[in-house]
């Protein structure tokens, strides 16, 4: 047997391999829904029997209902408390921070890259007139992760309880962070995965979930990309900067140190609007939606992939616990070198 068909032999085990795995992940655990649950009822051990375990998603509704930032949180709140406050804003031309998007060489040719928004300070008061009165082609979202709730806005801190006590008892540990986002109905989180339980919860607006299971892993096209970061240099005009620095942020999607790791891997494909001709094996994805509404949890597991958008203005804050290193994640680390 010639190594072009042992190769093509082997290539054919692992695609049929990879479908077993869906399958089974389907027919085994997998709902065709996102489960709900009152928040009233949820207890430690049903959360982590039912959800945590078997790493899939709960939406739990009213799990924010009681918290004083419900009714204190507004526009006019944060300017009185706020309002000279400096803050970090990432600001885009079109929603899309930390996401693949084209631009051209000295030559004229076409190169993707991986790109992060223009981070600005501001006053709180600056932001929010942003926000009420939205530039076209200009973006301003406060998503600064690295817990920069707890880190940037202390003033807010007695409004929402510390940790979600009912998780942090489920996971035996308290948030690595908490991030507070806010923002308009233009932005936008592209498709990516996370090393965290994380439990997302919406204070106003509504938040809009696609989701895939890590078991869709082999259908999900990844590229490696140069890093590049939004630059404004005229009111909506746009240029895209390439940098040549280590980019620890997004690198939490692998761990790669070889010649290429400088470069950034990321999932090619919009699931809005995803290329079946040019990435034929996304039709083969599980795909789950779920709307997170005002006053309402989410139950991300980690390694879920997951795109976020809202059709509306929306303040959001989300509770991110370290995932356990156990046997799920070895065989997803399994699955994932056999997909590169």
């Amino acid at each position: 047997m010639s190594v072009r068909s042992m190769n093509n032999k082997l290539d054919n085990k692992i695609d049929t391999a990879c479908r077993v795995l869906s399958q089974e992940a389907s027919e085994l655990y997998l709902s065709d829904q996102i489960l709900e649950v009152s928040e009233a009822i949820i207890t430690p051990l049903t959360f982590y029997r039912e959800y945590v375990s078997k790493n899939i998603p709960l939406l739990i509704k009213g799990g924010t209902s009681q918290w004083p930032a419900m009714k204190k949180w507004s526009i006019p709140y944060f300017q009185k408390v706020l309002g000279d406050k400096e803050v970090t804003v990432a600001v885009t031309p079109n929603g899309y921070a930390d996401a693949i998007a084209e631009s051209h060489d000295f030559n004229g040719e076409s190169i993707e890259y991986f790109v992060m928004p223009e981070e600005r300070q501001m006053t709180m008061s600056q932001f929010l007139d942003h926000l009420e009165n939205p530039q076209a082609g200009s973006v301003f979202y406060i998503q600064r992760q690295n817990s920069n709730f707890t880190e940037d806005f202390p003033e807010l801190i007695s409004d929402v309880p510390p940790d979600i006590p009912w998780a942090t008892e489920s996971f035996g540990k308290l948030p690595d962070a908490v991030n507070i986002w806010m923002g308009d109905e233009r932005a936008v989180t592209s498709m990516h995965k996370d090393p965290y339980e994380n439990i997302y919860c919406v204070i106003s607006g509504e938040k809009d979930f696609l989701l895939h299971p890590p078991t869709d892993r082999p259908y999900i096209p990844y590229g490696k990309y140069p890093a590049a970061v939004y630059k404004e240099s005229s009111p909506g005009q746009w240029k895209i900067n390439p940098m040549n620095i280590d980019t620890p942020k997004v690198l939490q999607e692998s761990e790669s140190d070889n010649e290429e790791s400088n470069l950034v891997p990321w999932i090619r494909v919009d699931p809005l609007h995803p290329d079946n001709t040019r990435y034929p094996k996304y039709k083969n994805t599980r795909t789950l939606r779920v709307k997170v509404q005002e006053g309402d949890m989410l139950y991300l597991p980690s390694l879920w992939f997951h795109h976020v958008r809202q059709s509306q203005a929306c303040l959001a804050l989300n509770y991110w616990y370290d995932m356990e290193y156990d046997i799920k994640y070895a065989y997803f680390k399994a699955l994932e070198t056999l997909c590169e």
